[in-house]
């Protein structure tokens, strides 16, 4: 596996297929950003990526800004948690959860679509107060209210879960039915399976 990359652009490598990672930060400086697996408030309680960065590969991420864009008419903005996951950190999610929260994560046997970098993990910001909507759970609360047809909360948090998950449909991702917040490109199953660390990707070129 082989890096070259400039500050927004990463090229990967990987057997005989190359990939463009990008920097959602640079990539869209709008996008807001709560990066929990960089920091300790996470369901694992420690950090496991370098630094609090979210990466996509770059076709994904221009139908991430078009999200983004089709969002801004109705008063709201993304905010990012996750990305491009490294296979290794999926494992490591698997290992130190219990049965139960194993229902809410990939089996690092078959990965996930995060290590292709096809998957994203987001809720919105309201731009009236520059805060996160509210939503029926917190990002990777797993219960039952983050189940996609949770009817309990209020029923303005409902409303903009369904907001967010029909406009994220309506530009090429499909939603999983126990994480509101989770979403996957349509061409996930083109990509390989990548194990490149936050390391690599920040240290290269």
């Amino acid at each position: 596996m082989t890096i070259s990359a400039n500050s927004m652009i990463k090229k990967i490598k990987v057997g005989n297929q190359e990939v463009s990672l990008v920097s959602l930060e640079h990539f869209e400086p709008e996008f807001q950003f709560d990066i929990r697996y960089a920091r300790t408030d996470n369901f694992v309680k420690k950090a496991v990526y370098a630094a609090p960065q979210a990466f996509l590969l770059e076709h994904v991420a221009q139908d991430l800004r078009k999200v983004h864009l089709a969002l801004k008419s109705f008063g709201f903005g993304l905010l990012i948690y996750d990305g491009y996951r490294p296979w290794s950190v999926t494992k490591l999610f698997w290992d130190l959860s219990s049965e139960h929260d194993r229902q809410f994560l990939a089996d690092p046997k078959s990965g996930s679509s995060h290590n292709r970098g096809c998957a994203i993990d987001l809720s919105m910001i309201d731009h009236r107060t520059q805060k996160p909507v509210e939503m029926p759970s917190d990002f990777d609360e797993m219960n039952e209210k983050s189940y996609i047809d949770f009817e309990g909360g209020t029923a303005r948090a409902r409303e903009l879960r369904d907001l967010l998950r029909s406009t994220m449909h309506a530009h090429n991702f499909t939603g999983i039915k126990n994480e509101w917040w989770h979403f996957n490109h349509k061409t996930a199953a083109d990509w390989p399976i990548m194990n490149v660390s936050f390391e690599e990707i920040l240290q290269a070129p």
